[in-house]
């Protein structure tokens, strides 16, 4: 059974969490997230919203490995089980997470990476007056469509020093919306199957960076009411030959689960 709630209803709950409006086309808010922020902040808008973006980890893969993200689900507050878009690939599903909308809106219907056009959160920030950043890896689909905006950008050839710099921009509180993206489970999921120790050893790694950003949140941001997110673009499935794929109308390619946390302001700024 597909899931209810589409991802298309992430990003109009993210803008009514942080106070602003929603981009132009985003369909209307997802109400489990939203009144997990309401009432984790008493009412209050959210000051820093953090999303880590991993790829391509399925809601089959969460829900059946629970052990190699504790450091996720320990944390968080909120499990939102949620449907992906068709077709089940990065750049449709990033585009939809960020816009709101349906790909037949956004405009992007296939594995390409052209710059969005279609207003998305990053604008509706921008018009806020507010300071967002992605933090990404060079070539992949968070550093490409989002691009041509008045926003910071941070592109590296490695996960590493993706990681690296989303550490030094939490220690350093200067922007409201932090998008951070790791490839490395999609990559190896390819290769190996979305079930091979490889895999899995990298949904682990996942799981601990999220738990290393989460710490550093806490223990940065105690002036901000704080909205943490695991949020992932699509799943995956097994192919012949022991590798993995994904951009099918399927149950294991669609179905997904955000996971977020919520930090209440504990120091007066």
């Amino acid at each position: 059974m597909l899931n209810t709630d589409s991802l298309d209803s992430v990003c109009a709950a993210l803008a009514q969490t942080a106070g602003i409006e929603p981009p132009e086309y985003a369909a209307v808010p997802c109400r489990e997230l939203t009144g997990f922020a309401r009432e984790s902040f008493a009412g209050k808008n959210a000051d820093r919203v953090f999303m880590y973006n991993p790829d391509a980890i399925a809601g089959w893969i969460s829900g059946k490995y629970p052990a190699f993200i504790e450091e996720v689900t320990s944390r968080a507050g909120l499990s939102l089980p949620l449907r992906s878009v068709m077709p089940s690939v990065t750049p449709v599903c990033f585009a939809t997470m960020y816009t709101g909308a349906q790909p037949e809106t956004h405009g992007i219907r296939s594995y390409t990476k052209p710059v969005l056009k279609t207003d998305t959160i990053f604008d509706a920030l921008i018009r806020a007056g507010r300071r967002p950043a992605i933090v990404s890896t060079a070539g992949d689909s968070i550093s490409m469509i989002f691009l041509e905006r008045e926003m910071d950008y941070f592109i590296y050839e490695t996960e590493e020093e993706v990681n690296a710099k989303a550490c030094e921009l939490i220690v350093a509180d200067r922007h409201d919306f932090i998008v951070v993206y790791n490839g490395n489970f999609d990559t190896q999921m390819h290769r190996t199957g979305p079930e091979s120790k490889e895999a899995l050893a990298e949904l682990r790694a996942n799981a601990r960076t999220f738990g290393m950003f989460d710490e550093l949140i806490k223990a940065n941001w105690g002036s901000h009411n704080s909205l943490v997110g695991f949020a992932m673009d699509h799943g995956a499935h097994a192919i012949d030959g022991g590798c993995g794929s994904h951009g099918l109308d399927m149950e294991e390619d669609l179905n997904i689960t955000h996971f977020y946390c919520a930090h209440p302001e504990r120091v007066s700024s």
